[in-house]
């Protein structure tokens, strides 16, 4: 819920669980703190990853996912996803009285990542990322892409991912969760009133 000091939202903090047969996930958000995340999944590389998104968008996350990762990690990773981009909308309250947008491109070595995202009510992902034919961590890059998908599912967010140039995998995905994390600190920053920022004075938060 969120509630109003002198024109800033605080206290934006939500909780989310969902079990199904596949999987079993429960992630709380706080927006506004950081350095006080606590990540178990059952894939390391992707607890690494969901790590560094909590860092560099100067959030706290809680999460606790586990999932039939013997059949195949993608539905532990989509369904991840799908839950914390649910969770961080429920912490904002609604997609009034935030920047909205958020752009940044991060560089690691020799890599560079442009990540853009519109807080808007419209679910969409451009993915100009691609992996070579080798797995990090054990865990084959490519399933990233339903990560990020069910993460702007959940968070009714349109988000654009963009290699620019790359040296590995390794860090091309991780530059591009810290491109995600750094574009969604800027568009959950408050504006000071509660208004929609956009000319139709709405946006689509069903």
């Amino acid at each position: 819920m969120k509630t109003e000091i002198a024109g800033s939202p605080v206290n934006r903090i939500a909780s989310t669980e969902r079990k199904t047969k596949e999987t079993a996930i429960f992630v709380e958000v706080r927006l506004d703190q950081a350095g006080q995340s606590k990540i178990v999944t059952d894939v390391p590389f992707f607890s690494h990853m969901l790590e560094a998104l909590a860092a560099h968008s100067r959030m706290s996350f809680i999460i606790e996912a586990h999932g039939d990762i013997e059949v195949d990690p993608h539905h532990l990773i989509e369904d991840t996803g799908i839950v914390l981009g649910e969770t961080i909308f429920k912490a904002l309250g609604g997609l009034s009285g935030i920047q909205r947008v958020g752009c940044f491109s991060y560089p690691m070595d020799g890599t560079l990542v442009t990540a853009a995202i519109d807080l808007c009510g419209r679910r969409n992902l451009t993915w100009n990322v691609k992996f070579g034919h080798f797995t990090i961590g054990n865990l084959d890059p490519n399933l990233f892409r339903e990560f990020f998908k069910g993460f702007v599912d959940g968070l009714k967010a349109t988000l654009h991912c963009h290699e620019i140039c790359s040296d590995n995998d390794h860090h091309l995905i991780e530059a591009t969760f810290k491109a995600l994390a750094k574009s969604l600190r800027q568009a959950v920053e408050p504006l000071g009133s509660n208004e929609y920022l956009s000319t139709k004075g709405m946006l689509d938060e069903s």
